[in-house]
């Protein structure tokens, strides 16, 4: 393999049209997880734009690109997927038939280990003894919004017939019901970001939108626009204000849900349910084949989903003492959270005790403020 290394602003104009080829015709070779808008060019360099240490690996064979593999590396030569943490998805995107040598690749890229918590299927090289595999739902549309909803009132009767009753008395209680697919007013974007921060302290969790790269990210990305890519902000009003918001990433076949929240005075309506619902109708129109609800455990996930795909956590490492020293540190926090999550007798009083710290902490207003770019 013939690899170079380059910082984001370095990648070549070319290289970027071939990357996104090979993603738009993943799905006709048996790798659709590769199609994923968090393994787009676009996604690596608006996280390049906001976090150091990134880079891609571009593998040619005969002069030509054959796999691209965007990463963030320490100085000290420890490699994570670009945007681990906020990412969905994860992987080295190729060719058809394209085969790797792992520990050949982390060589040339300078890495002693590389770590991912959302690889997608299909990374055999990757997906070492340390790997496990994770659900990840989706709305699958590849059918039709019709068969879609077909598929879910067979899968989940009471719940489909429950949404949609509380969509038509929501319709009926205000003068007027909206939905806009493509939202490009920045003032929603601000709206949906202070309901978010305000729910992860409610629920006594990290506030992400707290950590100034991540809210930058979203900002860049709401303002990337190109016929493959574009970040979504989806919009549910009524009475001419929005109710539930969400921003995620799309690419022509995947739209990956990233960002969902909706204002709790509408909670009896369930608007973020219907929003889900909506986005859905409008994605199949535009021939998008699923809805990516990402890894993790939520009732709404499981109420929506008709199918699941899978997605691996772990690392791959080459004999390196770095690599010994990071696998010392990560494992027993790892097995850990995952073993707290997996159980449900450990997850629901911890999930419980994080909501009661929230209440505690909700006391005090947040407001997100948008960054400077």
């Amino acid at each position: 393999m013939d690899i170079s290394v380059y910082r984001p602003g370095e990648l070549s104009a070319a290289d970027r049209v071939a990357w996104t080829a090979m993603q738009s015709k993943a799905h006709l070779h048996g790798v659709p997880g590769l199609a994923n808008p968090f393994l787009s060019p676009e996604f690596a360099l608006a996280v390049g734009r906001c976090r150091r240490g990134v880079r891609i690996a571009v593998v040619r064979e005969r002069g030509e690109p054959a796999a691209f593999l965007p990463f963030q590396r320490t100085a000290a030569g420890v490699g994570r997927a670009v945007g681990l943490g906020v990412s969905d998805a994860q992987g080295l995107v190729h060719r058809p038939g394209f085969t790797w040598d792992a520990q050949e690749l982390l060589r040339a890229c300078g890495l002693a280990v590389w770590e991912f918590d959302h690889l997608v299927e299909g990374q055999g090289p990757f997906e070492t003894g340390s790997a496990r595999g994770f659900p990840s739902p989706v709305m699958d549309l590849e059918q039709g919004y019709d068969t879609y909803l077909a598929q879910l009132r067979g899968r989940s009767p009471k719940f489909t017939r429950t949404t949609l009753a509380k969509e038509r008395r929501l319709a009926r209680t205000a003068s007027e019901v909206r939905y806009v697919h493509d939202e490009r007013d920045p003032a929603a974007l601000r709206t949906l970001m202070g309901w978010k921060s305000a729910q992860y302290r409610r629920t006594g969790r990290s506030d992400r939108f707290a950590h100034e790269w991540i809210a930058r990210l979203v900002e860049q990305l709401f303002h990337t626009r190109s016929e493959p890519f574009a970040g979504l902000l989806s919009v549910l009003y009524a009475d001419g204000k929005p109710v539930a918001a969400h921003f995620g990433l799309r690419t022509e076949r995947v739209l990956a849900c990233w960002f969902p929240a909706y204002d709790p005075e509408y909670a009896k309506y369930s608007p973020g349910l219907v929003l889900h619902l909506r986005m859905a109708e409008a994605a199949a129109a535009d021939g998008v084949a699923y809805l990516d609800l990402g890894r993790g455990q939520k009732e709404y996930k499981d109420s929506l989903k008709t199918r699941e795909l899978t997605v691996s956590e772990g690392w791959v490492t080459r004999r390196h003492p770095v690599a010994v020293g990071h696998r010392a540190r990560r494992v027993p926090v790892r097995t850990l959270r995952n073993a707290v999550v997996a159980r449900p007798e450990l997850f629901e009083p911890a999930d419980r005790l994080l909501k009661k710290v929230g209440k505690i902490r909700s006391g005090r207003t947040v407001t997100v403020k948008p960054s400077k770019t």
